[in-house]
């Protein structure tokens, strides 16, 4: 058997990938009540990608199973992490290495998890060549080994080709061209059919099966030796490829032809025998001389001794006559090989590090869960909350109890004592004051934070269009335009979140000076204030028949109010573990129907409660009609109107609502603008590697395009390589597939919910927390992220860095800077000397198919 082939690995580079990827792993999957630590896992895959990507530089079969573990490691992340939410820049070199020659790249960095798949299946299969080429020829172990090895090989170098394009939405390096890939499939498909033409002749198997053994490696040899001699690839192979497929094209087709020649001499076919012979004579010196060197020569030397023997007897004995060889029956084909499929897992022992992650697509019919359900809840809530709210304010209006509580016109009414103990112990006035304060400093740090992503923004963006400008068409890296709408997009509906939240501000102030006065006084002793209260008539009714009614419709407005509370507990505490259910459909239908799946499970849920807060609204309107009619015969009954006293007990009773309704805003607020601050932040340091990255790519095509600039002076080599044949130019060349980006998933919004200050919702885009109705500030949950992208780790604002006027970047030693410290600067470029011609140039025009 003669040597084989192997494809040469792309070199890869060093680089951190433990804190992005626990940045990612926190802020896409951790939250402040479920935290996810998976530092561990993170550092042993750091770990086996080092050893993965240098030990198969080994070739050894050992270094197989290495490398299979890490790309299974990669294709369960890919599976769970969208691949363009790790800002890693990747950077690979180009298998061949003659970028610096051809002005092709040499190397490419893409901040994808998809280019370092690709790269690393790329290395697998030029391994597995490896490996192949280095079994003995001896063993049948070994043998069956290599033809295992080449054909997986083969099947994914065709993957590639129909999968890299759209992988990497850009002009790859010159091995990952969908033209080299698919050349590269054809050799190791017509390898893993060599090693069973050697082992038909090795376990002396019938001459026809031999026959059409080597008949189907010779057509494969010649549709590798077509496709490496296109004009775009032959400056890419070493100078030895190309003359051993055409002389082991020719060499195969003579293998082939002499066996045929045996099965002839078997049949007494003596004149076919004696034109195959010396047909299978000539291939074999076409061989030789294509290649340069000495082809299956014990075969060779056979089919000379049969030929001057069966030359010698035909002269003597049979006097048969010689047919041309081109009308002779065409030999038969055997191909056992195939492409072997990409399977996953490849490892044997598989563990998956990172198995408790759930998959992309039911990590996004959780989010949109999440967000079908806090609308549900939202609305409920906010239709209670309302509905209370006018209930207080019907009782306000009608001074309620407080007028039924008074004794003797002098003392305050019990109520009103219990109201303004209440503000006292929940801090009073000065709280407030406190919190509200509070608010433009909180406002101001959400608005630099943005300011500042949005700067590195357009900064990268115009860089790259003035870089573009400049060198036109050369300037062949993916428009930062593009790259950048859904955060683009995303930075927009954060700054419309702040001019919401403004407007909430301002509607909060606005109750807060209304009702100042009266919380004031109930925030201090009552003793300071109670001689300020006007005195009341001392003929007050209070044993009028309407006061024991009013009294018993006062209890029921208590109860109400309880079983609020606790329908509104209900709603909030309410949960149901979707994700096994949406596991479960996953892996039975292959997809998810989230909103079919959700609405089920919400109606059955939630039904039960949505009908208590129908209820529960319903029954208020008759209360509400029976305490009007109760409080009028209580006036009429009274014989006289409220005075001033009850008009200042009416104003304190309305204070005390305004406070607790304030207190609770500002703190919903407060929480507002703290997770947003973390969102922001998150946001930001995206950004920031997505610059970064950027910044890299850029460094490393400038080069390139200085590089290429300084060797258009120069005199071009020749190329030694001769075009493609006519028996060549009956395939067409590949076409690499078109890219068709896939539309993602609809996410249920909630709504804005009536006349809310603080709805703070865009559509398309979370928030910290979603609105309840007709409160400035929503009642707190824990914070979906955003969908459509997925920013690395949240940090707490009190990292945010005042001086410097943005956050603190994780894991960049806290510098306030937009890219984080340190650099990754590109490999330098290698210049090549001029390939060297072959030891046997090939003939003018390419080598032909050898009939």
């Amino acid at each position: 058997m003669a040597e084989l082939l192997q494809v040469p690995l792309k070199k890869p580079s060093e680089i951190d990938v433990v804190k992005p990827f626990q940045n990612v792993i926190q802020s896409r999957f951790s939250t402040a009540d479920e935290p996810v630590d998976y530092s561990d896992a993170i550092n042993e895959f750091a770990k086996i990608r080092s050893n993965a990507i240098w030990k198969a530089f080994e070739k050894y079969e050992s270094s197989l199973d290495i490398i299979y573990g890490y790309y299974d490691q990669l294709a369960s992340i890919e599976s769970k992490i969208p691949p363009n939410e790790l800002q890693i820049p990747f950077k690979w070199k180009d298998a061949f290495d003659k970028g610096s020659i051809f002005g092709s790249r040499q190397s490419l960095t893409i901040s994808s998890l998809s280019y370092e798949k690709i790269c690393v299946l790329f290395n697998i299969a030029a391994l597995q060549s490896s490996v192949a080429a280095n079994q003995s020829i001896e063993s049948d172990e070994g043998l069956k080994l290599a033809v295992k090895l080449l054909q997986q090989s083969a099947g994914i170098f065709h993957h590639l080709k129909s999968t890299v394009m759209l992988s990497i939405q850009q002009d790859p390096t010159p091995d990952l061209n969908p033209d080299t890939l698919g050349a590269l499939s054809a050799l190791m498909l017509a390898q893993a059919q060599e090693i069973f033409v050697h082992k038909a002749i090795h376990d002396n198997m019938k001459d026809a099966i031999v026959a059409k053994l080597a008949s189907s490696c010779e057509d494969l040899y010649n549709e590798a030796l077509k496709i490496f001699q296109r004009e775009n690839l032959k400056p890419l192979w070493d100078k030895e490829w190309i003359p051993i497929i055409a002389g082991k094209q020719a060499g195969f087709h003579a293998i082939a032809e002499f066996y045929q020649s045996l099965v002839c001499r078997n049949q007494k076919l003596i004149g076919e025998e004696l034109a195959r012979l010396q047909h299978s004579v000539e291939l074999f010196k076409a061989s030789h001389q294509r290649s340069g060197r000495t082809l299956f020569n014990n075969i060779f030397l056979k089919a000379q001794r049969n030929l001057a023997e069966a030359t010698k007897d035909n002269d003597f004995i049979y006097h048969e006559r010689i047919p041309d060889v081109k009308t002779l029956e065409p030999l038969g084909k055997a191909q056992p090989v195939r492409l072997f499929p990409v399977q996953t897992p490849m490892s044997q022992n598989f563990k998956d590090l990172f198995g408790e992650l759930v998959p992309v697509a039911v990590h996004q019919a959780l989010a949109a869960y999440d967000l079908r359900k806090q609308e549900l809840v939202n609305a409920e809530i906010g239709r209670l909350r309302e509905s209370t709210q006018v209930l207080n304010g019907a009782l306000t209006v009608m001074n309620l109890p407080a007028s039924i509580e008074m004794t003797d016109g002098k003392n305050l009414p019990p109520s009103i004592i219990e109201k303004a103990n209440a503000v006292s112990d929940l801090g009073g006035y000065s709280k407030l004051q406190t919190l509200i304060d509070e608010l433009p400093e909180l406002l101001k740090r959400n608005k630099d934070i943005l300011d500042e992503t949005d700067r590195m923004l357009n900064e990268e963006r115009e860089s790259d269009d003035s870089l573009r400008a400049q060198f036109k068409e050369k300037w062949t890296r993916t428009p930062s335009s593009k790259l950048t709408e859904m955060l683009t997009s995303n930075s927009a509906k954060y700054r419309q979140l702040i001019n919401n939240a403004i407007n909430a501000d301002k509607i909060v102030r606005e109750k807060f000076e209304k009702h100042r006065q009266g919380m004031m006084m109930l925030s201090k002793p009552t003793s300071e204030w109670e001689g300020a209260i006007p005195r009341g008539n001392s003929e007050d009714c209070l044993n009028c028949g309407a006061v024991d009614t009013l009294r018993d419709l006062m209890e029921e407005v208590e109860t109400l109010k309880a079983e609020r509370d606790v329908i509104e507990s209900e709603l909030k505490s309410g949960a149901i573990d979707m994700k096994d259910k949406f596991m479960a459909a996953l892996a039975q239908d292959g997809a998810i129907s989230e909103p079919a799946l959700s609405v089920e499970l919400l109606g059955e849920s939630y039904g039960p409660l949505q009908k208590q807060v129908r209820e529960s609204i319903e029954k208020q309107d008759g209360l509400i009609q029976r305490i009007t009619d109760a409080n009028a015969q209580f006036m009429q009954e009274r014989g006289s109107t409220a005075g001033k006293r009850e008009e200042m007990m009416s104003s304190l009773a309305g204070a005390h609502d305004a406070f607790r309704e304030l207190l609770n805003n500002l703190q919903e607020g407060t929480k507002f603008y703290n997770d947003l601050t973390q969102l922001l932040v998150a946001f930001q340091n995206k950004v920031s590697d997505y610059c970064f990255a950027r910044k890299t790519e850029k460094e490393e095509l400038l080069k390139d395009l200085t590089q290429e600039s300084s060797r258009s002076t120069a005199p071009v080599p020749h190329s030694p390589f001769p075009s493609v044949d006519t028996y060549a130019k009956r395939d067409s060349p590949t076409t690499p597939p078109q890219n068709q980006a896939g539309s993602a998933p609809q996410v249920p919004q909630p709504s804005q919910g009536g006349n809310l200050p603080y709805p703070v919702q865009v559509q398309g885009m979370p928030v910290p927390f979603a609105p309840p109705a007709n409160t400035p500030y929503p009642a707190y949950a824990a914070p979906p992220m955003p969908q459509g992208y997925n920013p690395y780790g949240t940090l707490p604002y009190q990292n945010y860095n005042y001086q410097s006027g943005y956050p603190q970047n994780p894991g960049y030693s806290g510098q306030p800077q937009a890219y984080p410290p340190g650099t990754y600067p590109p490999q330098g470029y290698y210049q090549q000397p001029p390939p060297q011609g072959y030891p046997q140039q090939p003939p003018p025009g390419g080598y032909p198919r050898q009939w």
